[in-house]
């Protein structure tokens, strides 16, 4: 099975070719959530996908899964835990655990724009907030096609 950026593939991927370029220069230019991804994949052992960062993201965690996170564009403070901020931008890995509180607190250049590797799969909502009335799994995220 090959594709290019259509839809998630979910179920037994034997292979297939997505055009990450093309994913991330549709996600759209505004929106109303903080991040909008694009998913390639759906398999229960791993997810990929493309997304971008509209506005600072709160501290939050997500249970389900380790992240991978390659940057693609723009420029960014992200920070861990009590960690000080630090700079992201095109061509650095970040790669974080389950249950790390993590947070985009400064958006430094637009459009920022990551590719995630989640394993196992990444659940949409699965996301919780270290403080409540910061953000929902409705505000946080919308999936484009």
């Amino acid at each position: 099975m090959s594709t290019t950026a259509a839809g998630p593939v979910s179920g037994k991927l034997s292979h297939a070719v997505f055009d990450v370029a093309a994913a991330a220069s549709g996600l759209p230019e505004t929106s109303a959530t903080m991040v909008a991804d694009h998913r390639f994949t759906e398999d229960p052992a791993a997810s990929a996908r493309v997304f971008r960062v509209y506005k600072p993201t709160p501290p939050h965690s997500h249970a389900s899964c380790d992240e991978y996170l390659y940057v693609l564009t723009g420029r960014c403070r992200m920070k861990f835990g009590d960690e000080e901020p630090v700079e992201v931008g095109p061509g650095k890995l970040v790669v974080f655990k389950r249950g790390v509180v993590h947070s985009v607190p400064e958006i430094l250049e637009e459009p920022m724009v990551f590719l995630s590797v989640d394993t196992p799969r990444r659940e949409p909502r699965d996301i919780r907030f270290v403080t409540d009335g910061t953000g929902t799994p409705d505000t946080f995220m919308r999936q484009t096609d």
